[in-house]
């Protein structure tokens, strides 16, 4: 009798163990499919998102001038440390304003 009840704990303890690993297999196959799920929900997403047509044309751009007083004008605040107000990058240029101030009337 000793050796029945020796037969039947060793199955009995192998099917709690059986039954744990089931558990613990269950548990991480509920992680898997909710992050299965989570990857199907990002796919639908991606594809309602519309996708980049082709580029659209760039217009040719224009050539830079090769008037000295142009390249002088884009030098000037590179030659300064300071901030520079546009009346003075223009200041040493040959850059003539088609503007002229008023000239300031006399005191009556």
């Amino acid at each position: 009798m000793a050796h029945l009840e020796t037969r039947e704990s060793e199955p009995d303890e192998q099917a709690g163990q059986t039954r744990s690993a089931m558990a613990d297999l269950t548990a991480r196959l509920g992680e898997l499919d909710a992050e299965i799920e989570k990857l199907r929900v990002t796919r639908k997403t991606l594809q309602t998102v519309p996708r980049p047509g082709p580029a659209a044309e760039q217009p040719p751009r224009p050539e830079m001038p090769d008037h000295p007083a142009y390249q002088q004008i884009l030098t000037a605040p590179a030659d300064t440390d300071r901030p520079m107000r546009a009346r003075d990058i223009c200041r040493p240029s040959t850059y003539r304003s088609s503007r002229r101030p008023p000239k300031a009337s006399a005191p009556s």
